[in-house]
């Protein structure tokens, strides 16, 4: 054989070996794990990846990553790619880093290699200027790596602190996520969990233990529990395919990274007077109303991604787009609580006005608010920092925020919806819209105590002093002669007024150094 034939004759058999080699690490943890995978309803790691990205565009990083770990027969154990799918690829033409921990290989534990790729595949995010998805199903550290498995935690924690502001981070909980691991999640940006997943740092069994409350893993640690009472996560997913799709539309309306702005979609998206708009309002201000018939009757197309649909439900925070461009938007929802703000309301704000602003999205406010929720408990568990974070995030945010007054806009809630002292670029009020120190009635018992008590007809006098004081201040007319307000619109123009706004405000010059700030917990 020549020399030539011979060396072809080696490149096909070695090519032939990798990729059986290749084949084998794609099974995972063997057959039988990735049908009882598929027995619970859930995608394997790789299925997941690949139904993120755009078909052909994943490229695998550190596929033959082996453990170094002897301890325990870990020696003998072959555990492909070390429990985790590492790479890069793209989705809808833009590219990401994504990480996707594969629970059919030793239950997706995380030993110092596996953590060692995530933490990889996080610096390649941050270099690149790229979004960074991590998909957990893990039962948690690698016991048998002892210190090993808790270091490689804590290289993951630290790069996505790097990343903070920097990329978004994306996570999906599919499966277990207990323990340590649950913090990598709650450092990044957006939670999706799947129905089928748990969430929580000590288990069911382990409370059982420490103090002798029962709960099952749904009511502890569930996708319901963390939307509705703790607030963790922001978006529930009923299976891994709708988290999957969930996370593509969220970061269709992301930028990059913080040095670049968000995608344009459709700019020359129609913008139509809309005389159905005004009739989203009661006729008495005393009755509620979703303030989301009103959102989506401003973004085009009527699409709007509401973020933590089911958490602090008094206000309302998402993403849409306005002739093409992406605004984040913050609305009171009169339907709940009247729309007040509270402790849940004011994290839950200011957490996703921080978001906007380090990633350059524009704010637009909607203001129904009649004020911050009195109680004891509420100020004895903090209303007045809490309050403060939504103030601060305003007041912080260097992106075009543009504001309008639906209604009542009282007290300091008025101030805090991002008023034009907290920076507001531009204020639009409706003729409805109610803007006072507090309401009428309220305003009228403090103003004119002594004048109603004298009154012959103390009922008839309040009545016509309520009007008084409500002709006098609670208008947008006041607030228009001082210049906190803008304009004063017709309510079926306000996407006409927002629109334009935008043009002319995408422009403003602020400043956009290496990272404005990091988003951690607040």
């Amino acid at each position: 054989m020549s020399k030539k034939k011979h060396h072809e004759a080696s490149m096909e058999a070695r090519t032939a070996e990798l990729l059986e080699r290749r084949a084998e690490i794609e099974k995972g943890g063997g057959e039988a794990r990735l049908e009882k995978q598929h027995a619970a309803g859930k995608l394997t790691a790789r299925e997941r990846v690949l139904a993120l990205l755009d078909p052909g565009t994943f490229e695998e990083s550190g596929m033959f990553a082996r453990h170094q770990s002897t301890y325990f027969g870990l020696d003998k154990a072959d555990l492909p790619a070390d429990g985790v799918v590492t790479g890069e690829g793209a989705v809808l033409g833009r590219p990401i880093h994504v990480a996707s921990q594969d629970f059919t290989v030793a239950g997706g534990s995380a030993g110092e290699i596996h953590s060692n790729k995530v933490a990889a595949t996080l610096r390649a995010s941050l270099g690149t200027g790229t979004p960074f998805v991590f998909i957990n199903d893990s039962g948690g550290a690698r016991v048998q790596e002892g210190i090993g498995s808790l270091a490689g935690y804590g290289r993951v924690f630290y790069n996505n602190v790097l990343l903070s502001g920097v990329v978004p981070q994306i996570s999906i909980i599919a499966g277990p996520c207990a323990g340590g691991a649950a913090y990598s999640p709650a450092l990044t940006d957006f939670i999706i969990q799947t129905r089928k997943a748990h969430m929580f740092i000590t288990g069911p069994n382990v409370i059982a233990q420490v103090t002798g409350e029962s709960v099952t893993s749904d009511e502890l640690g569930g996708a319901d529990a963390h939307m509705a009472l703790s607030g963790v996560n922001h978006f529930v997913a009923d299976d891994d395919e709708q988290a999957i799709l969930i996370a593509k539309k969220l970061l269709s309306f992301l930028p990059q990274n913080n040095s670049e702005d968000p995608p344009i979609v459709d700019p020359d998206y129609v913008v139509e007077a809309d005389p159905d708009l005004p009739g989203v309002l009661p006729a008495s201000d005393k009755k509620g109303y979703d303030v989301r018939e009103v959102i989506v009757r401003l973004v085009d197309r009527g699409d709007f991604l509401e973020v933590q649909a089911g958490y602090a439900g008094n206000i309302v925070v998402g993403f849409g787009r306005i002739t093409g461009r992406t605004v984040g938007i913050v609305a009171n929802q009169p339907n709940v609580l009247s729309g007040v703000l509270d402790i849940n309301a004011s994290d839950k704000g200011s957490s996703f006005v921080r978001f906007c602003n380090a990633f350059n999205i524009p704010l637009l406010t909607l203001v129904d608010v009649p004020g911050f929720l009195p109680g004891v408990d509420q100020e004895h568990n903090g209303i007045i920092r809490h309050g403060a974070k939504l103030l601060y995030a305003y007041s912080a945010a260097s992106v075009p925020k543009i504001t309008v007054v639906l209604r009542k806009a009282y007290g300091g809630a008025y101030v805090a919806m991002c008023s034009k002292d907290l920076g507001a670029d531009k204020v639009l009020a409706w003729p409805t819209a109610e803007i006072a120190v507090m309401g009428a009635e309220g305003a009228a018992e403090i103003v004119f105590r002594r004048e109603i008590a004298e009154a012959e007809d103390p009922k008839a006098r309040r009545a016509e002093l309520v009007e008084e004081y409500r002709s006098t201040f609670s208008t947008p007319y006041v607030a228009a002669a001082r210049g906190l307000v803008d304009d004063i619109i017709e309510p079926a123009r306000t996407r006409e007024h927002v629109s334009r706004a935008l043009e002319i405000l995408i422009t403003k010059r602020t400043i956009r150094p290496a990272k404005k700030h990091g988003l951690g917990p607040t």
